[in-house]
């Protein structure tokens, strides 16, 4: 991909500033490095990670990445549709996790962490599923 020109740049950045809130986070550098790593190996963005754990925590819809009406006439349309949604399944599985692990001992052993264990291992037969056709 090219980079963008000055022009195109700055309208993005524009855009950007009214769309979006920008959060910044302090981490250790090891845990940095391997999210990082963790997210290149996946294929996601940091960004999108973080964004659907906030969203999930807070009990906030999150946005709908794959409009509705898109374009799945052509098989590499599919498959990047079905890519991107193997993508996000996987973002929804790791905040899920991140969020049970963060659930009080007193909750342990209730449905509200039982709940978090089956949605845990339905995102991933979802996933292993969907890999197999992708």
């Amino acid at each position: 991909m090219a980079p963008l020109s000055k022009a195109a740049n700055k309208a993005k950045t524009k855009w950007n500033a009214g769309k979006y809130r920008q959060v910044k986070v302090s981490v250790d550098p090891d845990v940095a490095a391997a999210f990082q790593a963790a997210c290149e190996k996946n294929g996601v963005s940091m960004a999108g990670v973080l964004s659907t754990y906030m969203a999930q925590y807070s009990k906030t819809p999150a946005k709908e990445s794959l409009p509705l009406g898109r374009d799945l006439s052509t098989k590499r349309r599919r498959r990047q549709a079905l890519g991107s949604l193997i993508r996000q399944l996987e973002n929804i599985r790791d905040a899920q996790e991140c969020s049970k692990d963060n659930i009080p001992d007193n909750l342990q052993n209730t449905s509200v962490y039982e709940s978090a264990e089956d949605s845990i291992a339905l995102m991933e037969e979802a996933i292993e599923l969907l890999g197999g056709v992708y």
